[in-house]
């Protein structure tokens, strides 16, 4: 790559990353938050549980 081409790409990359990035649109029904269990925000411990289960043979 020329040093021309190659400074063109930064400049691009460096303008796309910089974008403010807009919140996901919500792909379902907003009554579905309310109803929603706070208890999954915290499962940290449960995921891990599960990942090593899916890893072991029964």
């Amino acid at each position: 790559m020329k040093d021309a081409q190659l400074k063109a790409l930064l400049k691009k990359t460096q303008a796309k990353a910089s974008q403010v990035k807009k919140p996901a649109k919500q792909a379902y029904d907003p009554t579905l938050e309310a109803t929603k269990s706070k208890v999954e925000a915290y499962d940290s411990d449960a995921k891990e549980i599960f990942k090593e289960m899916k890893r072991r043979e029964f």
